[in-house]
């Protein structure tokens, strides 16, 4: 395949931001490494240091262990676990990519929500011999609240259930029905061995059953169309900006990336635990003011009154409501 090295990041072309997720094992790291060894993205002195930590400190059994092209923190190649969000940038023919792979313990669960904050995409790997586990829903869920509309559900380690094609389908049902309940409509799911490389930048022949996409070919050609700024406006607050300056003296923006819907000055908006409404009186960017700012845009909001400066989400013309389920409860 004719792809840019790892090191080069196209910015001209359609970008697509990803998530890898799911529970502790499943094989997302190695998925990661997989997909960019397959690629021919590793450049050959990564591939030399590669053999050589996968024969020193590798759980592959001797064979190259592609999960530590990602996990670079000393803990994580000690336990053989992902501790931190790992980011990648890579490029195609047909797209650029940045790929955050998230830690799937239990205890690093708050950093599986950063790296999914900004994702349009979220990889859910499942363990074909475990299936569904907690941690799988936790990280469904968490995707939900964040918006994530696309989900490929990467059922992993197919192999050491002998390409059973009815272990495939029992896994997909099950997931698809959580998924829908959580809100989550686009589920993909694909038949996977991240170890050996079936289905994830070729479609494997030892799967003849599945006729679909491999993983990268999914991300290739899966439909980015942003309808998200015909919904109810979401920004969630990253800074909070008061100028030292007497030009400015009562300055106070509120600076983020508009996730979804569209603001205009004199909109109401509700913050959020708060409660507290107030309206925009100005939009501000790098280029001035603006009339209009939609999902994707990052602006800085002027309010008529202060708000609290915590990390919080603004709604447009909405009540907050619980909704026909009433809250949706943590997964345990």
């Amino acid at each position: 395949m004719d792809a840019r090295t790892l090191d080069t990041f196209d910015t001209t072309k359609d970008l697509l931001r990803f998530i890898t997720c799911g529970s502790v094992d499943d094989g997302k790291s190695t998925l990661i490494g997989r997909l960019l060894h397959d690629s021919m993205l590793i450049h050959d002195d990564q591939l030399q240091a590669l053999a050589v930590d996968s024969a020193r400190i590798g759980t592959t059994g001797g064979d190259t262990d592609f999960a530590l092209l990602v996990d670079g923190l000393e803990a994580e190649r000690e336990q053989g676990i992902t501790i931190d969000v790992a980011y990648r940038f890579f490029t195609t023919p047909r797209r650029s990519f940045v790929v955050a792979d998230t830690p799937g313990h239990e205890q690093y669960t708050r950093n599986m929500a950063t790296g999914a904050s900004t994702a349009q995409l979220a990889i859910i790997l499942i363990d074909a011999r475990k299936g569904v586990l907690v941690q799988t829903r936790r990280h469904s869920f968490i995707c939900s609240l964040l918006g994530i509309r696309h989900v490929l559900l990467a059922v992993n380690k197919i192999d050491l259930v002998d390409y059973d094609q009815q272990v495939f389908d029992a896994i997909a049902t099950e997931f698809s029905g959580y998924a829908k309940e959580l809100g989550i409509h686009e589920v993909t799911a694909i038949p996977i061995s991240a170890l050996h490389g079936d289905n994830v930048v070729t479609r494997s022949e030892r799967i003849g059953w599945y006729t679909g996409r491999s993983v990268l070919e999914h991300l290739e050609n899966v439909d980015l169309t942003d309808d998200s700024a015909q919904g109810p406006l979401r920004f969630p607050v990253q800074y909070v900006i008061r100028p030292r300056s007497d030009d400015l003296p009562d300055y106070r923006g509120y600076a983020g990336r508009v996730a979804a819907g569209t603001v205009r000055p004199g909109d109401e908006i509700l913050a959020l635990p708060s409660g507290l409404r107030s309206t925009v009186t100005a939009i501000d960017t790098a280029d001035g003011e603006k009339d209009v700012a939609v999902a994707g845009e990052s602006v800085t909001l002027l309010l008529a009154g202060d708000l609290t400066n915590s990390r919080i989400c603004y709604r447009i013309r909405e009540t907050y409501q619980r909704g026909s389920r009433g809250w949706r409860a943590w997964p345990r």
